[in-house]
């Protein structure tokens, strides 16, 4: 049986191979993912970092398990900054490009093999970050979300 899954379908205004950079480049993902930047060189087995960029601190890491440019990206993703989730195995998170029409993509994120209890935890991190890199992609400036 598998672990339970949190997925996420877009449609973004932007081309595959712009995504993909919004994706895997540090100085790229501070920009929507509320500065965090990340780091890998995206060999299959390489490590993924992310890091703060107020403190540099790592907050999240992970593994790379599928690099497919520009269709699909897989890598095992871990909490690194919360003492409750320490002892959580890593989750897997799959992101799937398509193309959609002219101009726009089909983006599936798919963050699976996790526990049930945390599906809705990782469903509203996701989705600021996610709305974020739409934004970003289509206007070239983010959202001013304010978190509670």
């Amino acid at each position: 049986m598998s672990k339970p899954a949190m997925i996420h379908v877009t449609y973004i205004e932007t081309t595959p191979e712009k995504l993909w950079e919004a994706l895997t480049s540090g100085a790229f993902t501070q920009l929507y993912w509320f500065g965090r930047r990340i780091e890998s060189d995206w060999t299959v087995g390489s490590p993924v970092r992310f890091y703060d960029s107020a403190d540099d601190s790592l907050t999240d890491s992970g593994e790379v398990l599928l690099y497919d440019e520009p269709k699909t990206l897989a890598y095992t993703f871990k909490n690194e900054f919360l003492e409750a989730r320490a002892d959580e195995a890593p989750g897997r998170v799959t992101f799937t490009i398509e193309p959609a029409g002219k101009n726009v993509v089909k983006l599936q994120v798919v963050h699976d093999e996790i526990a049930e209890d945390t599906v809705e935890g990782w469903r509203n991190g996701w989705a600021p970050i996610l709305a974020n890199l739409k934004t970003y992609l289509e206007t070239n400036r983010t959202l001013e979300i304010t978190f509670s």
